[in-house]
């Protein structure tokens, strides 16, 4: 497997290590194709991105491009976004939107919940569901439906680690994601989506990325995680947007 490029990268700009030029720099050196930058949304309360660093990120982004380009390789400036609200509410408006190439989503804890309604959803009930099995089929299904609004809402592009901070239905999730053409992501640094879960998606018809949701400069690039659960999984290479034979 060939990895043409990695759709989710983080920087200074929220928690990761290395600077945009750092990642950039790593994945030139790996013989990356493409490489987005998606710190995490403005609604993250501990290390969002700031609103007013989106334009001077796409000044430097739009720099660097005219550097590496021509050298065969294209950054992306994009978002990994919470949901805030169940109602599918995003931390990133359209305002934000304007100014990115990608858009990924996903759930933190972290993100500043819209109200304190959204609040208890998120924190409380997602708790309970990880060591009360009786309330994780009622909050499994507010979890999903609330991605299902966001992906009619927002130009989605991967959803990000599914299941991996709470409980989802890979399946439905799946089959929405298929429906408005947004992938799933195999993530190499969370455990989801877990081996099980991609043949569950795989059903479905719906498309995946690969990424490395690399927090250091070094880790960009580095699949090798995701890569062996998408062979254990048996996803036809044809599904996954990021890799060739």
């Amino acid at each position: 497997m060939n990895i043409i490029g990695d759709y989710h990268t983080h920087t200074i700009y929220s928690h990761g290590k290395g600077t945009i030029r750092d990642n950039v720099e790593e994945a030139f050196k790996k013989g990356l194709k493409e490489i987005a930058i998606c710190d995490h949304g403005p609604g993250h309360f501990t290390y969002g991105i700031k609103r007013e660093d989106i334009k001077k990120m796409r000044k430097e982004i739009d720099e660097l491009n005219k550097e590496f380009q021509p050298k065969g390789l294209k950054i992306l400036l994009g978002v990994e976004a919470n949901i805030i609200r169940y109602d599918g509410t995003i931390d990133v408006d359209d305002e934000i939107i304007e100014f990115l190439d990608i858009l990924l989503l996903g759930y933190h804890f972290g993100a500043l919940p819209g109200t304190f309604k959204d609040g208890y959803k998120l924190y409380i009930l997602n708790f309970l569901s990880k060591v009360i099995p009786k309330v994780r089929k009622n909050v499994m299904e507010m979890n999903t439906l609330a991605l299902i609004k966001a992906m009619d809402r927002y130009p989605i592009d991967i959803i990000t680690h599914p299941g991996s901070k709470v409980y989802v239905d890979i399946r439905r999730l799946a089959r929405k994601a298929k429906e408005k053409d947004i992938a799933l992501e195999i993530n190499s640094s969370h455990s989801h989506l877990t081996v099980e879960e991609i043949e569950l998606a795989l059903e479905e018809d719906v498309y995946f990325y690969i990424n490395s949701d690399a927090h250091s400069p070094e880790n960009v690039g580095n699949l090798e995680n995701g890569i062996e659960r998408a062979l254990k999984g048996k996803v036809p290479v044809d599904r996954i947007k990021n890799i060739v034979e």
